[in-house]
C-alpha cells in the first residue's frame, strides 16, 4: 500500500472513531472538564450545540428555514431575522437539554459574529450577549469560515497545515490553515458564490415546477437532474482564464447560462417559467462548468503550496467543506484531482458541511484550548457582514503565474 493510500486509510479510521465517539457521547459517565455552547445564525439556519474538549457532541439542535425561503424564491433577510428570533431560544434550550448540562456548567459560549447576513448575525449576537452577561460566562466570537475550515478536526485527527476549499451558497475561497486562527488566503470569489449561482440557475429553469424537484433547494435540484443529463449538450466558456490566480468568478458564467436558456426556450417555442425538454442536459452542463472552474483554481492552489513549501510535498491534505461540498459530483472530481496530485481529500460528513451549531462549538473548543479570542465580556463586540479570512496572499499567487495543465486535461478529471 503506498503512502497516500495509508494516509487516506488512517484518516478514515480516525474519522470513524471520532464519529462513533460523538454519536455515543452519553455512553460513558465521565465528562471532560470544559464544555462550549456554540450558536449559529449567520444566514438562514438557527443552530446550537454543546461540545466537549474530546470532540464529543453532547447535544445539538437545528432549525432550517429552507421551506419558507423556497416559497419566496430566495432568502429574504428580514424574514430570516424574524425566524431566528422566533427559534433561537428554543434551539439553544433543546441543545442544552439534550446535552444534560446547564449554562452554569459551560466553560464558554461561542457565537458566529462574522461574516454573514447582518440581520441574522445580529440575532445570534444579541441573544449571546444576554446569555453570557446573565450567567457571567466567557464569550468567544467566531469567524464562520474558520469554523467551516476547522470542522474536519472534529471528525478526523488532522494536524496543521492543510489546504482548505470552502464552497457554499455565500462563500467560495481557497486558504491554507496553518493554525487555529492562522490562515493564508490564496483566493476567493470576486462576485457571487457557486451555491448562489446554482440556486439562481435553478430558479431561472423553474425547477420547483419539475415533478422530481418541487421540494428541493436549487443546488440540490441541479445535482439531481444532472445525474441523468448529457453535459456535452452545452459548453460554457470558463471564467478568468486569462488570470493565473486562485480567485473565482461565477456571475459571468451565470449570465452565459441564462443566455443559453433563453436560446433553448426560443428553439422549443416555450415561455420563461415552462420546463425545457432538455432541462437535465442544461443542469448537467452547468454543474460541469462550475466544477471545472473550481478544479482549475484548486489545482493551482495545490501547485503553489508545494512550490513554495507551504504544504509538505508528500502526504498533503485538501479539506473541502461548506454546503456545496455535499454535491457528490463535485466531490468525486475533487477526489480525482487529489489522487492525481498525491493529496488526501477529507470532507466533513454532509450534515456538518452545511451551517450548524456543532462547528461553532468546536471552533470555540479549539480557541479555548489555544487561548485565542476568549473574552470575559461580549460588550463592545459587533457583527461584521464582511470579514476576510486570515492574511490575503492572493496577489502573491497571481505573481507566481503558475500554469496548470491544459484545460482538456482538467476536463478529463471531471469526465
Amino acid at each position: 500500500m503506498n503512502s497516500v493510500a495509508k494516509s487516506v486509510l488512517q484518516s478514515a479510521k480516525h474519522g470513524r472513531a471520532a464519529w462513533l465517539r460523538n454519536s455515543s457521547a452519553h455512553s460513558g459517565k465521565q465528562r471532560f472538564r470544559r464544555l462550549v455552547l456554540g450558536i449559529e445564525t449567520s444566514c438562514d439556519d438557527t443552530g446550537a450545540a454543546v461540545v466537549d474538549e474530546a470532540g464529543c457532541v453532547l447535544g445539538e439542535a437545528l432549525r432550517c428555514q429552507k421551506e419558507v425561503h423556497l416559497q419566496s424564491g430566495g432568502i429574504i433577510p428580514v424574514v430570516a431575522q424574524q425566524l431566528h428570533r422566533e427559534n433561537i431560544d428554543q434551539v439553544v434550550q433543546e441543545a442544552l437539554c439534550a446535552s444534560g448540562v446547564s449554562v452554569a456548567e459551560l466553560a464558554a459560549v461561542a457565537t458566529t459574529v462574522k461574516p454573514g447576513l447582518a440581520l441574522s448575525l445580529g440575532v445570534g449576537l444579541q441573544y449571546s450577549r444576554s446569555l453570557v452577561s446573565r450567567h457571567q460566562k466567557p464569550f468567544i466570537p467566531i469567524h464562520h469560515m474558520e469554523a467551516h475550515a476547522l470542522t474536519i478536526r472534529l471528525t478526523h485527527h488532522l494536524e496543521f497545515p492543510f489546504l482548505v476549499l470552502l464552497i457554499s451558497g455565500g462563500h467560495c475561497l481557497l486558504a491554507v490553515a496553518q493554525g487555529v486562527s492562522d490562515f493564508l488566503l490564496l483566493g476567493q470569489s470576486i462576485d457571487i458564490a457557486p451555491g448562489d449561482m446554482l440556486d439562481k440557475v435553478a430558479r431561472r429553469l423553474s425547477l420547483r415546477k419539475h415533478p422530481e424537484c418541487h421540494s428541493m433547494a436549487g443546488g440540490k435540484a441541479i445535482e439531481h437532474l444532472a445525474q441523468t443529463g448529457n453535459q456535452e449538450l452545452l459548453t460554457f466558456r470558463l471564467p478568468m482564464q486569462q488570470y493565473r490566480s486562485c480567485n473565482f468568478s461565477f456571475s459571468g458564467l451565470q449570465n452565459l447560462v441564462n443566455n443559453a436558456i433563453v436560446q433553448k426556450e426560443k428553439e422549443e417555442g416555450i415561455q420563461e417559467g415552462e420546463i425545457l425538454s432538455c432541462v437535465k442536459d442544461v443542469a448537467a452542463a452547468v454543474q460541469h462548468a462550475v466544477t471545472v472552474h473550481i478544479i482549475q483554481r484548486t489545482y493551482r492552489a495545490m501547485l503553489f503550496c508545494i512550490k513554495n513549501s507551504i504544504l509538505p510535498s508528500k502526504n498533503a491534505t485538501l479539506v473541502v467543506s461548506g454546503g456545496v461540498a455535499s454535491n457528490q459530483y463535485i466531490r468525486k472530481v475533487l477526489q480525482n484531482l487529489a489522487d492525481a496530485n498525491d493529496f488526501a481529500l477529507l470532507c466533513p460528513p454532509p450534515r456538518l458541511c452545511t451551517d450548524n451549531g456543532v462547528m461553532i462549538a468546536w471552533n470555540g473548543i479549539e480557541r479555548l484550548r489555544a487561548g485565542l479570542g476568549v473574552l470575559h465580556s461580549a460588550a463592545g463586540i459587533r457583527y461584521e457582514p464582511r470579514a476576510p479570512l486570515g492574511i490575503d496572499i492572493s496577489k502573491r499567487v497571481e505573481e507566481d503565474s503558475i500554469k496548470v495543465p491544459k484545460l482538456k486535461e482538467i476536463r478529463w478529471l471531471a469526465s
